[in-house]
């Protein structure tokens, strides 16, 4: 009892390993960028929902970008509530070159 087996200590080790992944050598994807991109010129760093052709944006950039600490979840939307509204973290600045929440201009 209170002993832990070969293959808890495994999965032990690879999940401290993921927790402690160094985000700031991941880079995003062309699409995350251009995801991340768009919050720049929005009030607060808000991420759109749709790109710049009415097209969704995939729940999975978003939900990846939320993962890597780029994008943080703002509110709920009552009326949509399946829409995940986000905005940029000061790690999203980051990856896109500017300085911890500031945005150009």
């Amino acid at each position: 009892m209170g002993r832990t087996t070969p293959e808890e200590t495994a999965v032990d080790a690879r999940e401290s390993s993921k927790a402690h992944t160094n985000t700031a050598t991941v880079r995003p994807s062309e699409a995350q960028r251009r995801y991340l991109e768009r919050g720049l010129v929005q009030p607060g760093g808000k991420l759109p929902l749709f790109d710049a052709d009415g097209r969704e944006i995939p729940r999975k950039t978003i939900e990846s970008c939320v993962a890597h600490g780029w994008a943080a979840p703002w509110f709920d939307n009552p009326l949509k509530p399946d829409w995940l509204v986000c905005k940029l973290t000061p790690e999203g600045y980051a990856v896109l070159g500017l300085p911890r929440g500031d945005s150009p201009g």
